[in-house]
């Protein structure tokens, strides 16, 4: 579905533009075109293919969708693939978004999310002397309104994390702890697999040899890197807390099993001792004086009641009831 097509001139908006029209307008010199579209049907990508000469390899992953966050050189035109990562209801929804850059273009297509990127456009507006350098301020303008998401989401993280240690030491809970700690890991992953290529990626635009596209706009995708540099300095965090706080989950669940042991040991001990006296006198022996005694019956629980009783005054006593 296409969103808007909308021609700019020395860093100022012309006009919105109809998709037959992009051809006259590309030809105007200090003239590019941004195109918006979110989930295209193959047909309209391909139109826009014809329009802008764009590589179909390229085309072809964008197609496709699923792709793994990069950024790629065809011949003049740059192809980069940013992940939106969102938190709904507790859930990780991960879309993307997938940019075609060339001198006098930028075609940004989005597939699989709710976000937007209204903002970014009427962000550039506002600012004609910085959309003046072209293609590639716009490019970084989408780029950081992607990367500056996913903050939230590491907040989000951080804040769950820290009310699954609060219920580490919670007797009963060890169950449900590991299981919202897998799921974590689980998200901080998802998150991570969205940053660490980018990152891979925007190193290329800025120091060294650069695209040509980019040469004026190094510095803005430095500060990208930057962002991103720090949001996976708190995945690690995020990464190396859930694992610690596994093994202190796991930690606390040996200990509790160990004193459920313990006080099952007691308990078949003091039983163990009953056992035995009834064992003693249960014997089918003739000679038994005290079987034919008048009080060998109380005196029997009585001993049987006392061993029992001191045996379980010295468990109490040691921790293990």
């Amino acid at each position: 579905m296409l969103i808007n097509c909308v021609a700019y001139q020395e860093g100022k908006k012309l006009s919105d533009v109809p998709v037959e029209r992009i051809g006259e307008i590309l030809k105007a010199p200090g003239t590019f075109v941004w195109v918006a579209m979110r989930d295209p049907a193959p047909a309209d990508l391909d139109a826009m293919r014809l329009q802008f000469g764009l590589h179909e390899l390229a085309v072809e992953d964008a197609q496709r969708g699923h792709q793994r966050p990069k950024i790629e050189e065809y011949g003049d035109c740059l192809f980069a693939v940013i992940h939106l990562v969102d938190l709904e209801n507790g859930e990780l929804v991960q879309g993307e978004v997938d940019v075609f850059v060339g001198h006098n273009y930028v075609l940004s297509v989005r597939s699989r999310s709710k976000q937007t990127f209204l903002g970014v456009r009427d962000r550039c507006e506002r600012e004609p002397h910085l959309l003046k350098q072209g293609s590639s301020f716009v490019l970084y303008a989408l780029m950081d309104a992607a990367v500056d998401r996913y903050f939230p989401v590491v907040e989000a993280l951080e804040d769950e994390i820290e009310a699954i240690e609060e219920k580490i030491f919670e007797k009963g809970a060890q169950r449900a702890n590991i299981e919202r700690l897998y799921e974590l890991k689980r998200k901080v992953m998802t998150l991570r697999h969205a940053v660490v290529p980018l990152m891979e990626g925007v190193g290329k635009l800025y120091g060294g040899r650069v695209p040509a596209i980019c040469a004026n706009t190094q510095e803005y995708f430095r500060d990208v890197n930057d962002h991103l540099s720090r949001i996976n300095a708190s995945i690690d965090d995020l990464r190396d807390t859930a694992t610690t706080a596994m093994q202190v989950n796991l930690s606390m669940a040996t200990i509790e099993e160990s004193e459920v042991n313990k006080r099952l040991a007691a308990w078949a001990g003091i039983f163990a001792v009953a056992t035995a006296f009834a064992g003693i006198w249960g014997m089918n022996f003739k000679h038994m004086p005290e079987l034919e005694w008048e009080w060998g019956y109380p005196l029997a629980l009585a001993t049987i009641a006392v061993a029992c009783g001191l045996l379980y005054r010295r468990f109490k006593k040691t921790g293990w009831l």
